[in-house]
């Protein structure tokens, strides 16, 4: 049984935009940068509901938000969704790692 949770759920807000945004960007033109993004963050995503993902869901948060940057360097697609799903993603990482305490969140 899953609890949902406020973490869980900006986890999931910012995995599902992250996806989104990389299959934006591989129905637009198939880069490499699309390709990555949309399996780092589909295994974030199964990474909070499957304990066995062999990479945790920080690192793969991590490596999420890493891509994203890079995309919105890149300059190809929409950049409001790279934007919120990194912005998320920042949030849950400094959330989850008990780096800032909001009572009723974590």
């Amino acid at each position: 049984m899953i609890t949902l949770t406020w973490l869980l759920l900006i986890a999931i807000a910012g995995g599902v935009l992250a996806l989104v945004d990389g299959i934006l960007r591989l129905r637009g033109r198939g880069t490499a940068i699309g390709i990555v993004e949309v399996i780092v963050s589909a295994l974030f995503l199964l990474s909070l509901f499957v304990p066995g993902i062999p990479f945790g869901s920080l690192v793969l948060a991590v490596v999420t938000g890493i891509v994203l940057i890079v995309s919105l360097v890149a300059r190809r697609g929409s950049t409001a969704l790279a934007i919120a799903g990194l912005a998320l993603l920042a949030i849950w990482i400094v959330l989850a790692q008990g780096w800032l305490r909001i009572p009723g969140i974590n």
